[in-house]
């Protein structure tokens, strides 16, 4: 039995010492094994030049070389990641660039260059020695290289975003649009408001013509003394003219263009009618200088027709009074500032006597049928005498329409909110222009033109029906009592736009200088003065004194 015994425990130990020889074999074959992976999976140094490898196998790669390799590989690896990324950048900004066709081709180029620089550097030779290790001097300068690019691409895409933002550009261009349209609004009102007082101020010019010619008549009274009214003054088959004005030289442009273009100047007769203040020195000037020709002419003040008194005539009266004259003359700088395009409406000049005088020329020339209504700023250019001829089929007025789209109608001139207005006139009804209209008197007479004007006039004592002006009253008081003349008998608007076509100016009758840059002012556009300055009477030897620079 001892003998068994010993047998069992010899079996035994064998098999433990076999399991421990396995174990040992197993680990060294797994270590063998790790070992043989870590130095199988180390890159040659030959290729240490290349990109590096990118996708799936990075990751794995850059923590082996971590543990295999010196902190300047993987510096260099950060280099070349960071110049990868910005030749994708530069390339994306380029590639924009080509899809919306900028005009820009010069940043174009820059970013095809900047792209090709970042693929040069990131190709170049080895930038390790013989045995295989970086050079950190040359690691250095190739890094500064990088970076250089790296710091000039961001600023271009810096510079050049706002470009591809369509968002900020959007915004931007408003910005840009509502400060230059806010300083266009403040530069037009303050514009018309330099224009007004330049248009409306007395020039040196004239005023030194004024009191020349009072000279002349306190010198020489001998000289003027009145003439008795001559009968061509009322012979209804002569062409009559009517020209109310305070401008000496304005009312003698008008007078010697008529004559120098009719075909009988003696047939034509011109009613002159000034101020108080102006009648002196416009007598004076036509008796030294009569119209030529043999025409006719009279010089009168308004106060010389004494029917026109506060209580026959309403305007006169809401000239007198003082709400007017405050609301005219101490609101007129406010009321320009707030508004330009209304300058007009709100001018002292728009509520003199003279300007609606018009109103009243069947009174003043009871014993005539037709009279030629001329504004003082008109230069004529063609013999007048066909408007006489043309058949205003019963109408009173004969004028040139300006409305064209939606521009110059009724509603432009009168308060459509008031009922009145409303009532009784068309919005889209057609206006017309003053400067240049034939008046059939008779019909004046049976319409009852005068009295509907007063009536209207009364009406507007507040001014809830229209502004004060000469346009809006007549409009109502000739209303479908107007006949449209061909515009070539009168071509408007050399007072303030340079566009006018000069085939159109030459085939005019008449040329109107509406608007504030009146011909004789300085600020009168140049390429139509010489159309008015040729008719200026320069022999006469007070506009040579007084220095008219025409």
């Amino acid at each position: 039995s001892r003998g068994g015994g010993s047998g069992g425990v010899g079996a035994g130990f064998r098999s433990l010492f076999s399991y421990r020889i396995f174990i040992s074999a197993l680990f060294s074959l797994l270590f063998i094994a790790t070992v043989s992976v870590l130095l199988t999976s180390r890159p040659p140094p030959t290729h240490h030049h290349s990109r590096l490898p990118s996708g799936a196998n990075a990751y794995m790669h850059r923590t082996f070389l971590a543990l295999n390799s010196d902190p300047l590989k993987t510096r260099l690896d950060l280099i070349y990641k960071q110049a990868n990324d910005h030749i994708t950048l530069v390339k994306t900004y380029a590639a924009y660039a080509r899809k919306l066709k900028l005009e820009n081709s010069k940043q174009l180029k820059m970013f095809d260059d900047l792209a090709k620089n970042f693929s040069d550097l990131t190709s170049k030779p080895s930038l390790f020695e013989t045995d295989g290790n970086l050079d950190e001097d040359v690691l250095r300068q190739f890094e500064k290289e990088v970076k250089d690019r790296v710091k000039f691409a961001r600023l271009m895409v810096a510079e050049s975003k706002e470009n591809y933002d369509n968002q900020l550009k959007i915004q931007k261009l408003k910005d840009t649009i509502f400060s230059v349209s806010e300083s266009l609004g403040k530069a037009k009102k303050n514009g018309a408001l330099a224009s007004s007082i330049a248009a409306k101020s007395i020039p040196k010019s004239l005023h030194c013509l004024a009191m020349r010619l009072v000279e002349e008549r306190i010198s020489h009274p001998e000289k003027y003394k009145e003439e008795l009214p001559k009968a061509e003054f009322e012979d209804p088959s002569l062409y009559h003219y009517a020209v109310f004005s305070d401008n000496v030289i304005a009312v003698s442009v008008v007078v010697r263009s008529v004559v120098k273009n009719a075909e009988e100047p003696w047939k034509h007769v011109f009613h002159v009618v000034t101020d108080r203040m102006n009648v002196a020195a416009m007598k004076v000037w036509f008796r030294m200088r009569p119209v030529e020709g043999g025409g006719h002419l009279e010089v009168k003040a308004v106060e010389d027709y004494s029917f026109l008194n506060s209580s026959y005539a309403p305007v006169l009266r809401q000239i007198e009074s003082a709400k007017k004259q405050r609301f005219n003359f101490e609101k007129t700088t406010e009321n320009v500032t707030k508004d330009g395009s209304n300058m007009k409406l709100k001018n002292p000049e728009s509520m003199s006597m003279l300007n609606h005088l018009r109103f009243y020329l069947p009174e003043m020339y009871p014993k005539l049928h037709k009279i030629l209504l001329l504004d003082d700023d008109v230069v004529v250019q063609k013999d007048l005498t066909g408007l006489w001829k043309i058949d205003l089929a019963g109408k009173v007025n004969g004028a040139v329409e300006t409305c064209f789209g939606s521009f110059h109608r009724f509603s432009q001139y009168l308060n459509f909110t008031h009922p009145l207005i409303k009532e009784k006139f068309n919005p889209k009804a057609c206006a017309w222009a003053y400067g240049m209209n034939i008046f059939d008197l008779d019909a004046w007479r049976r319409e009852k033109c005068t009295e509907t004007y007063e009536e209207w006039q009364n009406l507007n004592e507040d001014r809830t029906l229209w502004k004060l002006d000469a346009l809006p009253p007549g409009l109502i008081t000739f209303y479908s009592l107007t006949k449209s003349l061909d515009k070539s008998w009168h071509v408007l608007s050399l007072g303030y736009n340079p566009s006018i076509s000069m085939d159109e100016i030459n085939n005019a009758a008449v040329i109107h200088y509406n608007g504030n840059m009146k011909p004789w002012l300085d600020i009168a556009m140049n390429q139509y003065k010489n159309l008015w300055t040729k008719y200026v009477d320069n022999d006469m030897e007070f506009v040579q004194m007084c220095n008219f620079g025409v």
